[in-house]
């Protein structure tokens, strides 16, 4: 078998810039370690680091702006796309547009730590206008940052490094196995908690039909806009009438609304998942009749796009 080290050494940065490239892209693989072992191997056999660190940042940058450009141009439809074949769609969502919600263009700097978020910011970056300069320097700074803290991981406990790669050589066609296996586990357990969350947004459901038949009928529920800050921002105008459900409001909300009140909770991302998992933590607080609009703000507008906006009340 010929040794592992020998062919870092050898064709380190091609293995380095195309594995990196291929993890930016969105597939599951481990990047990260092969620039923990790129950084060992620059100690202990003398490889050329800074071409091992170049690499990774060009193959960081050209994922990053493809995606940045995909955004720039098609919007909302591209992150839509992403979060409907991440294997977390939940945390796609959220989490995202968390992070830009509160630190703007800068979270692409730490972005590259953030599973779920790496892919899905360069083009919600693109989305939300951020300029081509500014988002080239900002990744930039973020891909040496990532690919300077791995191989430096790799560099200072190379003696480790070392220990391990040689017992991975030792097992031979057996480590490949292994560290298939494990992958494979990964990738099982994302699905499976892809199924549950999705599986999970199928309950506490209201049509369109449902919830124009609620307001004719003078029921008066409460609409809720389950979106974030950059959602909104992202999405633009909701559901007239409706209450942003947020840190600032949730509180608020819990404490003071009826609990025989009829409550239907939208957003606009894939399977409604964020929604259904709002509308969830109503049920958990006693108002039974919390429901998550089917098919978010997109069923809204176009069904209800021109019903008047008397018909949906506020929270009173």
């Amino acid at each position: 078998m010929v040794q592992l080290s020998h062919l870092v050494h050898v064709h380190g940065a091609l293995l380095v810039f195309g594995t990196v490239l291929l993890a930016q892209a969105g597939l599951p693989i481990p990047a990260f370690p092969v620039l923990v072992i790129a950084g060992a191997l620059a100690v202990k056999e003398g490889a050329n680091w800074p071409l091992f660190l170049a690499a990774s940042v060009l193959a960081c940058l050209i994922s990053d702006y493809c995606w940045f450009r995909a955004g720039s141009y098609y919007g909302k439809r591209i992150l839509r796309l992403l979060c409907k074949i991440s294997l977390s769609p939940d945390s796609c969502v959220s989490q995202t547009e968390d992070n830009f919600s509160r630190w703007g263009a800068k979270s692409l700097v730490l972005a590259k730590f953030i599973p779920g978020f790496n892919t899905v910011a360069p083009p919600l970056a693109g989305a939300l206008g951020v300029t081509a300069s500014q988002f080239l320097w900002l990744s930039t700074a973020g891909a040496l940052l990532w690919s300077g803290v791995g191989m430096g991981l790799g560099a200072w406990f190379h003696d480790s490094v070392d220990e391990v790669i040689a017992r991975l050589q030792s097992l031979g066609g057996t480590a490949l196995s292994i560290v298939g296996g494990l992958l494979a586990l990964f990738v099982v357990l994302k699905y499976v908690e892809r199924r549950r969350n999705l599986g999970a947004a199928e309950v506490l459901r209201v049509t369109i039909d449902e919830l124009k038949a609620m307001l004719e009928a003078g029921h008066d529920p409460l609409i809720v806009d389950a979106r974030s800050a950059t959602g909104r921002q992202l999405e633009g105008e909701g559901i007239p009438g409706a209450l942003a459900y947020d840190a600032a409001t949730r509180a608020y909300l819990l404490a003071t609304l009826d609990r025989e009140r009829h409550i239907v909770v939208y957003c606009a991302c894939p399977s409604d998942i964020t929604a259904a998992r709002v509308a969830r933590q109503f049920v958990k607080n006693g108002f039974h009749r919390a429901r998550a609009l089917h098919g978010g703000l997109d069923a809204w507008h176009a069904a209800c796009g021109g019903v008047d906006v008397t018909l949906v009340s506020k929270a009173g």
